[in-house]
């Protein structure tokens, strides 16, 4: 891995979704990196037992909405130690779908339930190949748990990727940063 560049921070604030959209407040989603970095510190939703997703788009953010593959997997543990698990996640996990991509399960919204995570993002601007991604989340399930969270998968589109959003499958996203990192 190269030495990450710091493009552009977003702070939520009960907003429905956060975007990352080349080209426009300085932001850059082209071929310029190789791969796209995006930490996420303290989002949290403001409603209870949501999933927090991604999405992509080829058109400058008009519409969202490509055709992903990918796998889901989590390990939880509760607070009170009476239940852990190692799992395949299948209904976070997509087959040639269009919906939003899930990267972090069951968050709820009091003040101790946030989320923190990174997603990487390979060649968005490749034309050639699908474009790879792989996510790994940790967050405090609304149910008082540990939870670490693995996503992995393409999109398989060949068309230049310009634009990712980021959101609540239901609800707003209460508030968190996310940074977006270039990595040379």
């Amino acid at each position: 891995m190269g030495i990450p560049t710091l493009i552009k921070t977003l702070t939520a604030s009960d907003d429905a979704s956060l975007s990352f959209v080349n080209g426009t407040d300085d932001v850059v989603l082209d071929g310029t990196y190789d791969e796209y970095m995006f930490v996420f510190t303290d989002v949290r939703a403001d409603t209870d037992d949501v999933h927090f997703e991604f999405q992509v788009s080829t058109d400058g953010g008009s519409s969202y909405g490509m055709t992903i593959t990918s796998v889901h997997w989590q390990a939880h543990h509760t607070e009170d130690g009476s239940s852990s698990a190692l799992q395949y996640q299948t209904d976070m996990d997509l087959a040639e779908a269009a919906s939003g991509q899930r990267i972090a399960y069951g968050l709820g919204n009091d003040a101790d339930q946030s989320v923190a995570g990174i997603l990487h993002l390979f060649s968005p601007s490749n034309t050639t190949y699908a474009k790879h991604f792989y996510s790994t989340f940790s967050n405090n399930f609304r149910l008082d748990a540990a939870y670490n969270s693995f996503a992995g998968g393409y999109i398989n589109s060949t068309s230049d990727v310009d634009a990712i959003q980021f959101a609540m499958h239901s609800g707003n996203i209460a508030n968190g940063t996310i940074q977006m990192y270039g990595i040379s």
